[in-house]
């Protein structure tokens, strides 16, 4: 892809003299999105039925995590998973994300749907405030974007304690 370049001259007399100057000109950033594969995770089955399935897997993902992450994952028309990915790795109590952030990667993967996901490294999978206000951020952004939100899942100790918003009808 070709971009022309255009010069402007300006022409000025000093002392009796006519010199021509260039003018400065404005430059204008052009810019290439990308997604990058990382690599890959070894899982089993690629369709997510339920949220156990997703609490197995992200439990999988964020295995040995010290810190809040807050994750995405990015599904098909079929609820096959596209891919995993890590938004926001926060401190011991608190990770931060903008809607933007978690639908950028949505928009760039082509997928149908997101389930967002984040640990507590307390270990206790109850939803704070927080919580609550964000999955409700994230419903609104994804009806505006068509690329719905499925589920809100918090990871909590073991590999079997987790909170879904979609199974206590919160979504």
């Amino acid at each position: 892809m070709g971009y022309k370049h255009i010069e402007a001259s300006e022409q000025m007399t000093f002392l009796g003299e006519e010199h021509t100057t260039k003018q400065k000109q404005a430059g204008v950033p052009v810019y290439k999105v990308t997604l990058v594969r990382e690599g890959k995770m070894p899982w089993g089955d690629t369709r997510l039925r339920n949220s156990q399935m997703v609490s197995a897997l992200l439990h999988q993902y964020l295995e040995g995590v010290d810190r809040e992450h807050l994750c995405v994952v990015l599904l098909s028309q079929k609820n096959e998973i596209v891919g995993v990915s890590t938004i926001s790795i926060g401190s011991l109590t608190a990770s931060i994300a903008h809607p933007r952030e978690i639908y950028k990667i949505a928009i760039l993967a082509n997928c149908a749907s997101i389930i967002i996901a984040h640990n507590h490294p307390s270990g206790d999978p109850q939803p704070s405030k927080e919580d609550c206000a964000l999955t409700a951020r994230l419903l609104e952004c994804g009806r505006l974007l068509g690329i719905p939100l499925v589920d809100s899942i918090i990871i909590g100790d073991g590999n079997e304690k987790y909170f879904s918003f979609a199974d206590e009808n919160m979504l």
